[in-house]
């Protein structure tokens, strides 16, 4: 069996996913129970649009006049394995039904794999995921586009060195004056100024994380996980500041550490916090967090492992007590499987977590203390759930399926937080992130 290495530059080698006893993406985590035949497509779909008056979705966005609107983002070049995007493509979001409509590309940016938006909403922030940008051709870059308020089309206004290789990801603080920047190769995060017009400033901070090297695979692996992650070094993979503001997290995948830092909210600068960071499961290779809305518990999602960690969050520290650690697939589950995206319901009640290679969607209901508890893993319908997203009300919920080159979307029950498949699969080059806002039409 082929020893697959998940790295930033290693992902470009064909995986031929191990197998799965008795198909696991369909076991509920109750117990064992036969498959059910899979639901009946609807015959005839609304057409992709339209909005029906019957909902109250539907009424509220034809009296506001208000139109939802979605940003992919995906590799246009050399990416990791495909580079099938052309740029930063904008849907209309059909609130009824969640049928994307194919508005527009803006095709001059590279390799846009991680999107944010600005708190106001009237700028959109990507992270060039490259290697060879700027003078000595050695950094990735981070642009900033301005949106238009009725159409949503895009406008560049800068971009920028991101001062590292192939950032992964961004955030934007909760000040809303500077951009963070996680360089996955480089195992580094940048702090850049935004300017008042929304353009990238000056880089205001770089760290580099360092620590001894990991080992390829965790101890509580899922069985007969084939699949590694890059532990040669640092690889920052996300971050992003907690709920207040006052700390900013760091999930380092390639040393096994959540790195705590604060900001200099006039000078944009980092400084280690008391305690300067966590210490995860070795091998785990945490990937991303999540915050419960009060900002007292964190999830880390372990990508290697496939596991979240539920840990109490110290507010006025920065302090990380992990309580729970539970798989992201069910016991039945046997073969490779590799942990990428991670949301929590608005409501606080429900947390998703998408499963490559195992192509599923793990749907946890959280408790009253905050753990989690497996509610079922559902078929993803498609190849490499990259991230997700829910909807600006919440009522669906959509998956950046990087292989199939697809979207693939669920209606969400807000009571038991159950997924039910839309049947609709919309087209896209290699997606791997989201941005969905609201505009007037």
């Amino acid at each position: 069996m082929e020893n697959w290495n998940i790295s930033r530059r290693v992902l470009g080698s064909s995986l031929v996913a191990a197998g799965v006893a008795g198909a696991a993406w369909r076991a509920s985590a109750a117990a064992p129970k036969p498959a059910a035949p899979p639901p009946t497509p609807p015959a005839e779909p609304l057409p992709a649009g339209a909005l029906p008056k019957t909902t109250p979705e539907a009424a509220a966005a034809q009296s506001s006049g208000e139109r939802v609107l979605c940003y992919v983002g995906g590799y246009t070049k050399h990416g990791p394995p495909e580079a099938n995007a052309k740029g930063v493509t904008l849907f209309e979001m059909n609130p009824d039904n969640g049928v994307l409509t194919h508005l527009s590309v803006f095709e001059d940016t590279d390799n846009p794999s991680f999107l944010a938006l600005s708190h106001d909403r009237r700028f959109l922030y990507a992270c060039n995921e490259l290697e060879d940008y700027g003078a000595n051709k050695d950094s990735g870059a981070a642009t900033a586009f301005s949106i238009d308020p009725h159409t949503g089309v895009l406008t560049k206004l800068n971009t920028v060195t991101s001062a590292g290789a192939n950032p992964a990801h961004l955030s934007v603080h909760p000040s809303g004056r500077f951009l963070l920047v996680a360089n996955y190769s480089s195992g580094s995060v940048a702090v850049i100024r935004i300017k008042d017009d929304g353009s990238l400033g000056e880089r205001t901070a770089l760290v580099k994380n360092s620590g001894p090297r990991m080992p390829e695979r965790a101890k509580d692996n899922p069985p007969g996980n084939y699949a590694v992650s890059d532990h040669s070094g640092a690889h920052a993979h996300m971050v992003q500041a907690d709920v207040a503001g006052r700390f900013v997290l760091v999930a380092d995948a390639g040393l096994d550490r959540i790195y705590v830092f604060t900001l200099d909210p006039d000078h944009g600068t980092l400084t280690p916090a008391k305690i300067p960071f966590h210490a995860m499961e070795p091998g785990s290779a945490p990937r991303h967090f999540c915050f419960s809305p009060d900002g007292k518990t964190i999830y880390i999602l372990g990508e290697q492992n496939s596991r979240v960690v539920v840990a109490d969050y110290d507010t006025d520290t920065g302090a990380i007590s992990p309580r729970q650690s539970i798989s992201t697939v069910t016991s039945h589950f046997r073969g490779s499987t590799i942990a990428a995206g991670i949301m929590l319901h608005p409501n606080g009640k429900f947390l998703y977590v998408t499963n490559r290679l195992g192509n599923s969607i793990a749907v946890f209901g959280v408790k009253p203390d905050r753990s989690l508890a497996l509610l079922d893993e559902v078929w993803a319908r498609a190849d490499y759930g990259r991230s997700l997203s829910f909807d600006p009300a919440a009522k669906f919920l959509f998956v950046a399926n990087q292989r199939s080159d697809s979207i693939t979307s669920f209606k969400v029950d807000p009571t038991t937080g159950a997924l039910d498949f839309t049947w609709t699969f919309t087209p896209v080059g290699t997606p791997t992130a989201f941005a969905f806002t609201t505009t007037k039409a």
